[in-house]
C-alpha cells in the first residue's frame, strides 16, 4: 500500500478511508485489519493491483526522515531495518513503521546484540543518574541553600540565646529528623493505616507513645497520648475541633497578660487573630496590672457568666506556677473541660521541677521542642477510662460506668479532621527526645535551668531592673523595660545587632493599659549549651549594657523606628558589645554539632 504525498488519505473517529475524486460505491464491503497497537478499516477499493494490501502489520510512530534512504537503496543500517510511510490523522502527521519482512539474519543477530548492548547501557545511565541526583551533599546540591545555612549555624554559635521558647537538640534528634523515615507516607494511627508498609513506622510511634507517657508517669490505664500533632497550636485546635461545635466557648489567659493566641485572642478594634476566636467563641481572663498575678476572683466571675466548655490554664509568658487546683474548682463549677497548654514548663513538669497539671486536668497539650527540648512539633495527653465520681456522692448514686470519650473525638480531630500524614521523621526524634527526659540526667538539667533563671533574676534586680511578679518560679522571667523609658522593640533590636536573641512582650501597667514595654528572657537554650549561675551573671551584665546603649541612642535620635534605627548604624557601642558576647558564646559547645 503506497500512500505518498500526492495520494494522502483521511483517518477518522479509527476509519482510512481512500481519499479519491469520486465517493466510494455504497455497495462496497470494508474488510478489517488488527494488529497488536491499531485497528481499522480500508476501503476495498484499495484492492486493486496498483494498490496491494500490505502482509506485515502497521506500528503508528512518529514522523521520520529515513524513507528516501531506503528507497534509494542508500540509507545506513538504521533505514535498512525499517521503512516509514506518513499519513495525515486529524490534520497532523504521522508515519506508520513496518518491519522489512526480508533480509540477512546474521544483520539482523547483529542488530539485536547491539541493541541489547544499547540496552543494557542506558539501565546503567539511568542507575548512575538517580545515584548522581540523589546522594549529593547539601554543599554539592545547592550551594546557595548550604551557604545560608552555614550562616545561621555561625550565628547561633556565637550569639547568646534567650528566647524561653528555644532550645538546641542533640545530634541524635538531628539525625532522626534528616533521616528517611520522611520518605514514608502513614496516614492513620498504628495498627490502622490507610498505606502499606507502614509495620516499622507503627513501631516506632507506638515506642513514642509509651515514652511519652512514662516521661510524665502516667498509667496507659488511665491517660493517652496523640504524638502527630504538627504544633501546639494544631493540637490546641484539634482539642476544640474534637470536643465543641463551632461557635461554642472556650476561655484563657489574655495574650497580653503572657496566654497565647491559640487559646484565643482579638485585637482592641475587635479583629479576631487567632483561629480559635475565629471559629469559637473566646474571653479572656487577666492579671492583676500591678503584680502580674492572675486574678482569680474575677476569672471564676467570668467564667461562671460565661460559661466556657473549656477552660484553660497555661500560657507563654508566665513566670510563676499555675494554681491547678483553683482552676479545676472554677472548671466543676462552671461545667467546663480543663485543659491544660504546658508548652512553655513541659520539661519543668516531666522533671518534677514544677507542678504537674496531670493531677488536675482533663486534657494537656504541649510542645514538643523549648524547655523539653525535643524536635519542632506538639503532643496531646487526655484522660480514658472511667470517670471519678463527684465529691460528696454517696457509693450508690451516680453511673459510676460514665467513662472519657476524649480518646476517640481527639484522634479523630487531629486525622482525618485537620492533618495528613504524620512527620514520621518528628515522631522517631521526639521518641528519641522522650527517652532523655526520663533520665536523671535531664532532671539535673532542668534542675539548672530554673537555678540559671534565679540567678539571671537576682542580677537583673541588683542593678535596680524592674521584673514582672518580682522573679521567677520557673525558666523564663519578664523585664520591664519602662522604667529605664525603653520600649520592648527597641531594645530587642540593639539586643539582635550585639548577637544576643530574645523577644518583646506586651506589659501591663497599673492602670490596665497595654504598653510593648517588656521583653521576655529564658534559661533553657543556653543551660543546653552548658552554662552556669557565674555565666548568666555575665549575662545579665550584657543586657544591662544593651539597654544603656539602647537609651544613648534613643536620647539622642528619638523612639521613631525609622530615626532609632539610623542610630544603631555603625555605632562602636554596639559593635564593641558584640565582639565581648561573640567571644564569651564562642567558649561554649554547640549541641548537635562541632563548629
Amino acid at each position: 500500500m503506497d500512500l505518498s504525498h500526492s495520494q494522502s488519505s483521511n483517518l477518522s473517529l479509527g476509519f482510512l478511508t481512500h481519499a479519491s475524486s469520486s465517493p466510494a460505491p455504497a455497495s462496497n464491503h470494508r474488510s478489517q485489519i488488527v494488529d497488536d497497537s491499531i485497528s481499522f478499516q480500508i476501503d476495498s477499493n484499495f484492492r486493486d493491483p496498483s494498490h496491494p494490501v500490505p502482509q506485515i502489520p502497521l506500528q503508528l510512530m512518529e514522523s521520520q526522515t529515513g524513507n528516501q534512504k531506503e528507497q534509494n537503496g542508500k540509507g545506513n543500517r538504521e533505514s535498512e531495518d525499517e521503512k516509514e510511510e506518513e499519513f495525515r490523522i486529524l490534520g497532523h502527521s504521522m508515519c506508520f513503521k513496518r518491519k522489512r519482512d526480508s533480509g540477512d539474519s546474521q544483520s539482523s543477530s547483529s542488530s539485536s546484540l547491539k541493541s541489547s548492548r544499547g540496552s543494557s547501557n542506558d539501565l546503567e545511565s539511568r542507575r548512575n543518574a538517580v545515584r548522581a541526583w540523589g546522594n549529593q551533599t547539601l554543599r554539592v546540591a545547592d550551594p546557595d541553600v548550604f551557604e545560608i545555612l552555614e550562616k545561621e549555624k555561625q550565628r547561633q554559635y556565637k550569639g547568646i540565646e534567650l528566647i524561653a521558647s528555644e532550645n538546641f537538640v542533640c545530634k541524635a534528634v538531628m539525625e532522626a529528623l534528616g533521616s528517611h523515615l520522611t520518605n514514608k507516607y502513614s496516614e492513620g494511627y498504628s495498627g490502622a493505616r490507610y498505606y502499606g508498609g507502614n509495620q516499622y513506622i507503627d513501631e516506632i510511634e507506638t515506642l513514642c507513645c509509651e515514652r511519652a507517657l512514662a516521661a510524665f508517669g502516667l498509667d496507659s490505664e488511665n491517660w493517652g497520648v496523640n504524638v502527630q500533632p504538627y504544633s501546639c497550636t494544631s493540637a490546641n485546635f484539634a482539642v476544640y475541633t474534637g470536643l465543641l461545635l463551632p461557635g461554642d466557648r472556650i476561655m484563657g489567659l489574655d495574650t497580653p497578660s503572657g496566654g497565647n493566641s491559640s487559646h484565643g485572642y482579638y485585637l482592641p478594634n475587635g479583629r479576631k487573630v487567632s483561629g480559635a476566636s475565629i471559629f469559637f467563641e473566646s474571653l479572656a481572663y487577666k492579671v492583676y496590672p500591678q503584680t502580674g498575678y492572675i486574678d482569680f476572683d474575677k476569672l471564676e466571675e467570668r467564667a461562671l457568666d460565661f460559661r466556657p466548655k473549656i477552660l484553660i490554664c497555661g500560657g507563654s509568658s508566665y513566670p510563676r506556677e499555675w494554681d491547678y487546683s483553683r482552676f479545676r474548682q472554677i472548671a466543676d463549677k462552671c461545667g467546663a473541660v480543663l485543659l491544660c497548654d504546658m508548652a512553655q514548663i513541659s520539661g519543668l513538669v516531666a522533671a518534677k521541677e514544677s507542678v504537674s497539671p496531670f493531677d488536675y486536668c482533663d486534657i494537656v497539650t504541649s510542645t514538643t521542642h523549648k524547655s523539653l527540648r525535643g524536635p519542632r512539633g506538639g503532643i496531646i495527653f487526655y484522660r480514658k477510662g472511667s470517670k471519678p465520681r463527684k465529691r460528696g456522692m454517696l457509693l450508690n448514686q451516680g453511673d459510676g460506668s460514665d467513662r472519657y470519650d476524649f480518646e476517640e473525638k481527639i484522634n479523630f480531630a487531629v486525622f482525618p479532621a485537620l492533618q495528613g500524614g504524620p512527620h514520621n521523621n518528628h515522631i522517631a526524634a521526639l521518641a528519641i527526645a522522650l527517652k532523655q527526659v526520663a533520665t536523671p540526667e535531664y532532671k539535673a538539667y532542668m534542675q539548672q535551668v530554673k537555678k540559671n533563671a534565679q540567678a539571671l533574676a537576682s542580677a537583673l534586680l541588683r542593678r535596680n531592673c524592674r521584673l514582672v511578679t518580682g522573679g521567677t518560679d520557673n525558666h523564663l522571667l519578664l523585664w520591664d523595660l519602662r522604667t529605664l523609658g525603653l520600649t520592648g522593640k527597641n531594645f530587642e533590636k540593639v539586643c539582635e545587632l550585639c548577637h544576643v536573641t530574645l523577644n518583646k512582650v506586651t506589659i501591663f501597667d497599673d492602670n490596665g493599659t497595654i504598653t510593648p514595654g517588656g521583653v521576655r528572657i529564658g534559661t533553657p537554650a543556653m543551660t543546653s549549651r552548658g552554662c552556669l549561675e557565674a555565666d548568666f551573671e555575665t549575662i545579665a551584665d550584657f543586657l544591662f549594657r544593651a539597654a544603656q546603649i539602647a537609651s544613648s541612642v534613643q536620647r539622642e535620635h528619638g523612639k521613631v523606628p525609622k530615626a532609632f534605627l539610623k542610630g544603631l548604624e555603625n555605632n562602636k557601642d554596639i559593635i564593641e558589645l558584640r565582639t565581648w558576647v561573640e567571644s564569651f558564646a564562642s567558649q561554649f559547645a554547640m549541641p548537635g554539632f562541632d563548629v
